[in-house]
């Protein structure tokens, strides 16, 4: 998976990729072990920061996302993009490597 780490203000995916903000992972077990960087797993939870428009049916019409921005998501875990905007990580994904939405 590639990393990119852009200076821009603002992202608008195509098609029907999702860009999402990736949502911290736990700094300590359940048993209160505090973890290093380097030990942590990748986080697979986010919240929708922007969508693009959707994909092409084969009669050219578009196919409406089925996430829209706000939702908090879980996606695979070795899916799309990962992209750094300042100190934030992101990641670019396709809406199908989007597995649920959760509350």
């Amino acid at each position: 998976m590639a990393s990119v780490s852009l200076s821009v203000s603002t992202v608008k995916p195509l098609s029907d990729r999702v860009f999402v903000k990736v949502s911290p992972s736990e700094e300590k077990t359940a048993g209160g072990i505090l973890l290093p960087d380097t030990a942590k797993e990748k986080p697979q939870v986010g919240e929708i920061a922007a969508v693009g428009p959707g994909k092409r049916s084969e009669d050219g019409s578009r196919q409406e996302p089925e996430v829209k921005i706000g939702d908090k998501v879980l996606y695979s875990k070795y899916a799309g993009t990962d992209i750094k905007l300042g100190t934030e990580e992101y990641v670019l994904l396709s809406e199908k490597d989007i597995l649920a939405i959760v509350d």
